[in-house]
């Protein structure tokens, strides 16, 4: 079994703190989860390539999460990215 790769992109702000939570209490035993700091101009760039355009954004195995291009993030939208659910 592959893990699935969750990149959650930071500010350190109280809603970013809020989604590395719901992020980490959805994460599955095989989710890799990283929180990654926009602060650092190596994840700023890593984000922009990514599509980043705020934060928190969450990227799942490289694509950003439906939820993080507008929506709102929220279990159901981390679900249905796959955060949860062991790779097949």
């Amino acid at each position: 079994m592959v893990n699935r790769k969750v990149e959650v992109f930071s500010a350190g702000c109280s809603m970013c703190d809020d989604a590395v939570k719901l992020v980490q209490s959805v994460a599955c035993p095989s989710c890799e989860v990283s929180v990654l700091d926009m602060k650092d101009i190596r994840v700023a760039e890593r984000a922009k390539l990514l599509g980043v355009s705020r934060v928190p954004a969450v990227v799942v195995d490289g694509i950003l999460a439906e939820c993080c291009s507008g929506g709102i993030i929220n279990e159901a939208a981390l679900r249905a990215s796959g955060i949860g659910q062991a790779r097949t």
